[in-house]
């Protein structure tokens, strides 16, 4: 009787104990990817397809070509807690606007992973594994996918000068996944 209470107990146990564990920790997204290819922002598109059969009219004054963004800073992105790899850029685009961008982004898929601008000196290996959320950062978003290209605003008001490194932050366990040094 004592075997058949002692199992009971302990199944029921091991299933509360699962029924917390599995959406914390998320174990399948060891296994899954994500992958996100966003056009470089202000690029020109490679081939216009036309939308009329009419001929284009002429005007007095030449069509200004788009200038290319302007990289304002760069940076590789180093291993944390998961293995990562890639290159940030911070652009101003010729609108004026400011965008961050990943490229050839390799990281593993975490659960709440942000990306953000820090003031916290990169760090590698344990030792900077926490050390983002110590001063001052901004959030940009949700990593949108944890492989390939993607671009995030950022916002008029944010002193880039505020700033020097930029991180893949897992706000679950308060961990960096990888981080990039600003120059």
């Amino acid at each position: 009787m004592k075997r058949t209470a002692l199992a009971g107990a302990a199944a029921v146990a091991v299933v509360a104990a699962a029924a917390i564990a599995l959406p914390l920790f998320q174990p399948w997204r060891l296994f899954t990817d994500k992958v996100v290819d966003e056009a470089l922002p202000g690029a020109v598109p490679i081939s216009i397809q036309p939308s009329s059969t009419t001929p284009p009219t002429v005007s007095a004054t030449p069509p200004k070509t788009p200038s290319a963004p302007k990289v304002l800073a760069r940076g590789s992105l180093i291993s944390h807690e998961h293995a990562t790899s890639g290159k940030v850029a911070v652009l101003r685009l010729p609108d004026g606007s400011r965008v961050l961008r990943l490229e050839n982004l390799d990281t593993s898929d975490g659960p709440d992973l942000r990306v953000w601008l820090s003031d916290a000196a990169v760090l590698p290996g344990k030792a900077g594994w926490h050390v983002f959320d110590d001063g001052r950062y901004h959030a940009l978003g949700r990593l949108k996918a944890n492989h390939g290209n993607q671009n995030y605003p950022i916002p008029a008001g944010v002193r880039l000068d505020d700033f020097r490194s930029v991180t893949i932050w897992c706000d679950r366990f308060n961990v960096s996944f990888g981080a990039a040094t600003l120059t």
